[in-house]
């Protein structure tokens, strides 16, 4: 559906990264953007640049997040807001898991539970979940994180189930290593974590990620873009090892 059909979005996370550029880019296409996160002072300065209107909310509060919803109609929502913790599920604790329920995988099921009946009943709207390659393969990091993000690939599977027969759409956007400042958040910003996550890399920019969403909300009524995964030219998702098995000690 053209831009021109849709008023209103709501995008998490939105005081950087993806959700920041993402804020801009449908501002630029004529949208009331809702930008809601955490950090007030970079929201305002968002909205000072784009012309948003910012909520200095946590994605995780759900009674202010359900008044925001009950004010608005969202013709466009963009569950972007994410964390994570370092470490297998053997270094994890309950305080880590727990966060990571809340904001990636139970924040997103109250805001589709919020917003899709509205969209059911006018006959139009588009989900966007930013899930990861980490919802679809397997490598070295957090299991906890691995296991909210394919939880909300199934999820994206599963609204448009829940909405058919409406021209509701859902889009699952899984991206891969993007420069954005999410290492520094995860694992401390320093010179060592940008060189080993960002520095000397070709990667997708924040930028990028937000015109794939474009991309996917522009499409023709008829043409649902139910999955993008994106990532860096020179990054290969998945792969194969084996190890033969610890000697006992003598």
């Amino acid at each position: 559906m053209p831009f021109s059909d849709y008023k209103t979005a709501l995008v998490t996370g939105a005081s950087s990264g993806i959700g920041a550029a993402t804020v801009e880019r449908l501002c630029a296409e004529g949208l009331q953007v809702h930008a809601l996160a955490r950090s007030a002072g970079k929201l305002s300065e968002l909205a000072t640049r784009t012309g948003c209107i910012p909520h200095a909310i946590d994605v995780s509060d759900l009674a202010s997040v359900t008044r925001l919803t009950q004010e608005v109609a969202f013709d466009v929502v963009v569950n972007n807001a994410g964390v994570d913790r370092p470490g297998s599920i053997l270094k994890a604790d309950e305080e880590g898991i727990d966060l990571l329920i809340d904001v990636n995988l139970r924040a997103v099921l109250h805001i589709c539970r919020l917003t899709l009946p509205g969209m059911v009943a006018r006959d139009r709207g588009h989900i966007i979940n930013i899930s990861s390659i980490a919802a679809a393969y397997n490598f070295g990091g957090n299991s906890t994180y691995h296991a909210t993000k394919a939880a909300v690939s199934m999820l994206s599977r599963q609204l448009r189930i829940d909405a058919y027969g409406k021209r509701v759409r859902v889009t699952e956007i899984c991206p891969g290593r993007v420069a954005t400042d999410i290492f520094a958040h995860v694992h401390g910003d320093s010179a060592e974590i940008r060189e080993r996550f960002v520095e000397g890399f070709e990667l997708p920019q924040a930028e990028d990620i937000a015109n794939a969403i474009a991309f996917a909300i522009a499409a023709p009524i008829a043409v649902n873009v139910g999955h993008m995964e994106i990532t860096p030219t020179l990054q290969v998702p998945g792969g194969l090892s084996t190890t033969r098995p610890e000697r006992p000690q003598a």
